[in-house]
Order: structure tokens, then C-alpha cells, then sequence
């Protein structure tokens, strides 16, 4: 099983009171760094370490200074917020700016990677992911050709048998070379 982190603006307050008594700006308004509905995935597999070159430029210092650990618990398959929200693969977290703090929506994807060979095209793609996608206990499938595998979110306690995933993708007129 493999793990990514999916962070979500969800909310953005500002506190017009505690500016005008404490800021030496206290028009400053909400935060300009975030807007509501902007998306950063983090992952780390397959050369790639979001965790580390994402952040830098991509987030304000504040706030990556109070989720960075939730997406690094998620990056490692950990229970992010276990007892304290109704879904332990989901944390909400607020950046430290009290007079007009960010809200995130922190969550842990789950999924295998499906390699497969043969793919040439995103017809290919899409026959795959088709295939893929009828798998029981099969969330969504997001088919990676340049890398030629098949990302298969689902539940961790619930995951597809890899032997089905296999006769997916070989239905579908391909071979699946390994699953991570």
C-alpha cells in the first residue's frame, strides 16, 4: 500500500477586532497567501518527494509549521487524528495567524500501484482504468502513463485482492508487471 496527502483550503476567517487592536497594518484583511478550494497532493513513491519540494514557495511558513506534521504522518500510512475526528485518515488544522487563520482539510490517500506493460496511449489509458475501476472495493483509478502503472485509491482496511486487480488489467489486454 502506498500513501499520498491531499490538502484542501476549506475556510479562511479574519478577526477585525484583533487587528485593529494588534497589527501595525489593521486594514490587513484575510490571508492573501491561500484562497478556499486550493489543492496541494503530496506523495512519495517513485522518485518522486513532494513532502520536500512542495512546500517550499507553495506554502506560507506559518501554516506549514502546524500541518506539515499531519501530511507527514499521512505520507507514512499513519493514523493522522485517531479519536479526535470521525475518520482517522483526516485531520482540520488552522495555520498559527490568529487574526485571520487558514483552515485545511488534511487527508491520507490510499491506494497500490498497479505496473503494467503495454500501454502506448491514452486510449490504452482509458481502457485500463476502466477495467480497473469495476474492481470491487476499487475507490477510483487514476492510470499514470508516463510512468506505465495504475494508481488504485481504496480503503486500507478494504483493498482490492491484488489477484483481481491482475485479471483486470489482463482483461483489459494488458500485463501487470508487479503491484506495490
Amino acid at each position: 500500500m502506498q500513501y499520498k496527502c491531499r490538502v484542501e483550503v476549506i475556510d479562511k476567517k479574519v478577526f477585525p477586532e484583533y487587528q485593529s487592536a494588534y497589527l501595525a497594518d489593521p486594514e490587513s484583511g484575510t490571508c492573501p497567501f491561500y484562497q478556499v478550494g486550493d489543492v496541494t497532493v503530496f506523495e512519495r513513491y517513485g522518485g518522486e518527494d513532494t513532502f520536500w519540494t512542495a512546500a517550499k514557495g507553495a506554502h506560507c511558513a506559518e501554516a506549514w509549521d502546524c500541518i506539515s506534521r499531519y501530511i507527514y504522518t499521512a505520507l507514512q500510512g499513519g493514523s493522522i487524528m485517531r479519536g479526535w475526528t470521525n475518520d482517522e485518515h483526516m485531520m482540520i488544522a488552522c495555520c498559527n495567524d490568529g487574526t485571520r487563520p487558514v483552515i485545511f482539510k488534511i487527508e491520507r490517500q490510499d491506494y497500490k500501484v498497479v505496473k503494467i506493460e503495454g500501454m502506448g496511449c491514452e486510449k490504452c489509458a482509458g481502457k485500463v482504468e476502466d477495467a480497473l475501476s469495476a474492481v470491487k472495493n476499487v475507490d477510483r483509478v487514476a492510470v499514470r502513463l508516463d510512468k506505465k502503472w495504475a494508481e488504485v485509491f481504496c480503503d486500507r482496511a478494504n483493498a482490492p485482492d491484488d489477484g483481481a486487480l491482475i485479471k483486470a488489467v489482463e482483461a483489459a489486454g494488458y500485463e501487470a508487471v508487479g503491484i506495490d
